[in-house]
């Protein structure tokens, strides 16, 4: 089926700012409060958010089979679930009824009450049901930058490394939308040169630049999915910082990798970017040598997409400071690979699955994901424009992720992930 939906030439009949994250050619999806305090499935368009329930309900979505509550839920894993064909068809008929030469919602002014907002106007929630939470290890200079760090530049990637996917299991119930604050974490941690671990609030709090996929529905409990057909089941990306406590992490992650020092909050963006309209940034993904074992080995090349990713921290006196600029396309394992080994032992995957990415590092160090490599281990601070530094965030502070793609046709944008920072709750 033809993704016209993702036709450059189109144009919507709504006003949409040039260099709009969410031109007519997005078409995301999320779950929102309207000024009604209700809550509906959604997407968006420009500076506008549309509620998919009342557009199915007033009969914009005739003629492809849905059922009638599809798109009034609190999240959107059953309209995943549903598949691509579906997602394809419906993101097609909001790009027709949206388009500039299109007059039955365009000329129906009742309609367009009941189903466009201002974007302003809705409280954004988080857009799935997040059942089981991976995060992934597979930027090779993020790896490697901490591996120096902690290990020393002979033995800074681990054997296995280049051979498979590395991921641990994270919490899904920490998993918030944007724009939700985070309360500094507690935990134990070992001061330097000392013996004794102490406990306390986390003074190493830091961001991780990262992007993650959701699945829909792949597998039967024991059933592998093969490299092949490992990329039908990825419905679409959020941006993700997956915060982390590194003098938490530090003193716990060995012998079983994290665990406090992760599982306090992870955010992500609240619109999900279809991978149908992220299909015309395809680009090739970095040469993997050693070659992986035949069930990681991919035969097209242009494997990964060119996502332009930045952190920015922004101070309480509103100084916005660009801490790094990345891009997905510097990852070493794939999508389709993280998916295809996190199943090859049987393990089952669901929709509304979410799958972060790991840091995503680049080769400079303008591009390193975290303040960990920034500052490397506290030893370099970073200047802000106010004069300040951070080594790592301080309350108060609001980071805020953002990234798209672009060409010489059309953006594509994610919109923000934001988390302001938190003093740590007091104790009881």
């Amino acid at each position: 089926m033809l993704i016209t939906a993702n036709d450059p030439n189109r144009k919507s009949w709504l006003n949409i700012e040039k260099g709009s994250d969410f031109p007519i050619q997005n078409i995301p999806f999320g779950v929102f409060f309207t000024r009604d305090d209700i809550i509906t499935i959604g997407t968006r368009i420009g500076e506008y958010a549309i509620d998919l329930g009342a557009f199915h309900q007033l009969g914009y979505f005739d003629g492809i089979p849905l059922t009638d509550d599809m798109f009034m839920q609190d999240s959107l894993n059953d309209f995943i679930s549903d598949g691509r064909k579906t997602w394809r068809l419906v993101r097609n008929r909001i790009a027709e009824i949206f388009d500039i030469e299109n007059s039955s919602l365009r000329d129906n002014s009742k309609h367009r009450e009941i189903i466009i907002f201002d974007v302003n106007e809705v409280e954004m929630l988080l857009p799935i049901s997040v059942g089981d939470y991976t995060d992934f290890y597979s930027s090779k200079e993020h790896a490697t930058n901490v591996g120096v760090m902690f290990r020393g530049k002979d033995n800074a990637l681990m054997p296995n490394w280049l051979h498979m996917p590395i991921g641990y299991h994270g919490r899904s119930s920490s998993v918030v939308v944007s724009g939700t604050p985070i309360h500094r974490p507690y935990g134990q941690s070992l001061p330097k040169n000392e013996t004794t671990p102490v406990f306390g609030p986390s003074k190493r709090v830091d961001m991780e630049l990262e992007t993650a996929f959701i699945t829909t529905d792949t597998n039967n409990l024991g059933e592998p999915i093969s490299i092949k057909e490992a990329g039908e089941y990825i419905f679409g990306m959020v941006l993700l910082n997956d915060w982390s406590a590194r003098d938490i992490q530090k003193w716990e992650y060995v012998p079983l990798g994290p665990f406090l020092g992760k599982n306090f909050a992870s955010t992500i963006s609240p619109w999900i970017i279809t991978m149908d309209a992220l299909e015309p940034f395809r680009c090739e993904a970095p040469v993997q040598e050693p070659t992986p074992l035949p069930y990681l080995q991919q035969k097209r090349t242009d494997t990964t997409f060119d996502i332009k990713l930045e952190a920015v921290l922004e101070t309480e006196n509103g100084d916005l400071n660009v801490l790094s600029t990345s891009n997905f396309k510097y990852l070493y394992w794939t999508m389709p690979q993280q998916l295809a080994h996190h199943t090859m032992n049987g393990c089952n995957v669901r929709s509304g699955d979410l799958m972060g990415s790991g840091t995503i590092s680049g080769p400079t160090k303008n591009s390193y994901g975290s303040m960990l490599e920034l500052s490397w281990g506290g030893k370099e601070p970073i200047t802000l424009k106010d004069g300040t530094t951070r080594v790592f965030f301080k309350d108060g502070d609001n980071v805020i992720l953002r990234g798209y793609c672009k060409n010489e046709n059309i953006r594509i944008g994610f919109g923000k992930c934001t988390g302001k920072i938190l003093p740590a709750v007091k104790l009881k």
